[in-house]
């Protein structure tokens, strides 16, 4: 017997009263107006998907997009135009849209490397900012990301938007609630399917991309038309995750979002010990040469982390896929005195009780059309701590703490053994090699953020 649960027993009126407010403004006699003067830094897939929701708030007028190809430039243009009759001017360079535009909010949807730099470029230009995650690269650049948006007193929203999302609300509250008993141990995965990788030719990059730009702070790669390992998908745009100098993988990407989950759930900032291990077993040997590449990142990973009161593991894989396991690909298990729970995504959540005669326990999901998402209700919350003064549900220091799992994780990976975590002090005990890659040296002229 499944029991399925309605939304109005789990939701928490904070959440549910901040999102009507920020969504309907003409409730408190506000005009419809639009508002605030709002940028899009990274005009792909992902950056539209966000600009979609600031354009349908009502309370923004799309002022500027930047790109390093002028293709998605153009085309975005094309649709904000289209849509909003905002005629928003177009830049190559983050820097030159915030010295010539006066921007109230800056969406941040660029590849990972760059979270960073035009994150603190834009709230020490006086913008509100909504950032992709994962915040940063490297462990101290997130801390550069918090202080300078503390010390410019801006609001920074980060596209965690499962702490905000109702099934995954509801799911916080039904295992705060002890309904699931006291948690020992939380395994966090995401399983697909791949297959072994062949190198593929390097290419010249198209005339409409500034590919050195592209690059930027982080090492220059030859630029490559195929992303074996990927589904197809080229380095550009959305084939970087697997490069190592531009994201973390699998851990980096997916793992955020369930890092989030146990930190933000269970209510533990950081793990005491990381361990990590994996490698790329099935994809095959990463190569790079003046003449071709594969991928680089490993195809499978597991990590151990070691928090006060619970063990939590990650594990992926781009391989097998998972027709074998009950439930989704994605998610966490939480393991409890009284039984099971399953945060899922687009099946929602599932609690397995220990008592094989109680029911079982099921919420459907919530999700947005036509990414699946919750997005909207991201961006309605940026805008009532923007109103209000208040701390957004996923501010920048909250997923600073989450994005550290995923960039521990990796760390561990790469020194091939394991580090002693000083959370408070954010430095690896006793271990100088280790601490080295808590940040990164950066290429050319670029310069790293200061902490």
């Amino acid at each position: 017997m499944t029991l399925i649960l309605n939304r109005r027993a789990f939701l928490r009126d904070v959440s549910l009263a901040g999102a009507a407010i920020a969504a309907a403004p003409t409730i408190l006699g506000q005009s419809r107006d639009p508002k605030y003067k709002t940028a899009l830094i990274g005009a792909g897939w992902w950056g539209n998907n966000i600009l979609t929701e600031a354009m349908a708030c009502g309370e923004c007028r799309i002022v500027a997009l930047c790109d390093v190809d002028s293709r998605y430039l153009d085309s975005t243009r094309e649709r904000v135009e289209k849509a909003m009759g905002d005629a928003p001017k177009v830049y190559g360079d983050y820097r030159e849209l915030f010295a010539n535009e006066d921007v109230d909010i800056a969406i941040v949807a660029t590849p990972d490397h760059w979270h960073p730099l035009i994150t603190i470029a834009a709230v020490e230009a006086g913008a509100h900012v909504f950032v992709e995650k994962p915040i940063g690269h490297t462990i101290q650049e997130g801390r550069a990301m918090v202080n300078a948006a503390r010390a410019a007193d801006r609001v920074v929203q980060v596209g965690t938007h499962r702490r905000i999302s109702p099934h995954n609300v509801a799911g916080f509250d039904f295992i705060r609630s002890g309904k699931v008993g006291k948690i020992g141990m939380v395994r966090s995965f995401v399983h697909y399917g791949g297959g072994p990788e062949a190198p593929t030719p390097n290419a010249e990059p198209p005339k409409e991309l500034d590919w050195d730009m592209w690059c930027g702070p982080a090492p220059y790669r030859h630029y490559n038309e195929s992303m074996p390992g990927t589904r197809g998908r080229p380095i550009h745009p959305k084939g970087f995750r697997n490069y190592l100098d531009y994201a973390n993988g699998m851990l980096g990407d997916w793992g955020v979002h369930w890092m989030d989950q146990i930190v933000w759930i269970l209510g533990e900032k950081y793990p005491k010990s990381v361990y990590s291990t994996g490698g790329r077993d099935i994809a095959g040997p990463a190569i790079y040469n003046d003449k071709e590449q594969t991928t680089d990142a490993p195809d499978h990973q597991v990590a151990t982390f070691e928090f006060e009161n619970f063990t939590a593991t990650w594990e992926h894989r781009r391989f097998a896929a998972n027709n074998a396991e009950k439930g989704e690909n994605v998610g966490c298990y939480f393991y409890g005195t009284e039984g099971t729970f399953h945060m899922g995504w687009q099946k929602g959540w599932t609690f397995y009780p220990s008592n094989s005669k109680a029911a079982t326990v099921h919420y459907k999901p919530e999700l947005n059309s036509p990414d699946g998402q919750n997005i909207k209700e991201l961006w309605a919350d940026m805008l009532r701590c923007i109103k209000t003064g208040d701390t957004p549900v996923c501010d920048v220091e909250e997923i600073h703490y989450s994005t550290n799992m995923s960039l521990l994780g990796m760390l561990s990976l790469k020194l091939g053994r394991s580090v002693q975590w000083d959370g408070e002090k954010e430095k690896i005990v006793g271990d100088a090699a280790a601490n080295k890659l808590l940040r990164r040296k950066y290429r050319g002229d670029w310069e790293y953020p200061k902490v």
